[in-house]
């Protein structure tokens, strides 16, 4: 009984990592808000090294449409600005020599149906991830049966993990709706 728990419960812990990484991928998708999650991914080339742009910056939301940029060091502003534009973010820089500015235009109707595609994106591949950990577990649970676990105990198990798969499922729908909403909504 030790093992089916421990499978039930690792088929559990990656549903959730699944949840996890999705909210952390929505929250690059902007919904006309400035956020300075919208730029975590971004590397800048700094002394041939790869580094995070928050790594050589500090990034500021000084309200609702820009984002402040304020390198650590000046030589840095050219590899900024170039990420940025390189990034498939959609916006363009401006440099005052002091800070980097990212004026976040306000989304056509057009943008925001992009937006929600690419959530529906997101949400596909976290179900794949909630579907994939319930198989991996049924999968381990099934091996179980040649090592003298009962036909009841393994069908209950995987009954458990069919129902926590439902779960996570239902929270993945009701992120999608949230995140619909909010970019969606004008």
């Amino acid at each position: 009984m030790e093992e089916l728990e421990f499978y039930i419960e690792a088929s559990q812990e990656t549903m959730e990592g699944a949840i996890k990484h999705l909210n952390i991928e929505l929250s690059k998708i902007r919904a006309g808000k400035a956020s300075t999650s919208m730029l975590e991914g971004i590397m800048i080339d700094y002394y041939g090294m790869p580094t995070p742009l928050t790594g050589a910056s500090s990034i500021t939301t000084p309200d609702a449409r820009t984002i402040a940029i304020k390198p650590f060091e000046k030589g840095i502003f050219g590899e900024i600005e170039k990420a940025i534009r390189n990034s498939n973010l959609g916006l363009n820089p401006m440099n005052d020599g002091e800070l980097i500015r990212l004026s976040i235009p306000p989304l056509t109707e057009e943008r925001r149906r992009d937006l929600v595609k690419r959530v529906k994106q997101e949400i596909e591949v976290a179900k794949i991830n909630v579907r994939n950990a319930r198989q991996d577990g049924n999968n381990s649970i099934k091996k179980l049966k040649g090592e003298g676990v009962s036909e009841d105990d393994i069908k209950s198990s995987e009954d458990r993990i069919q129902k926590m798969t439902d779960g996570f499922i239902s929270k993945i729908d009701a992120i999608f709706a949230d995140k619909e909403k909010d970019i969606m909504s004008v």
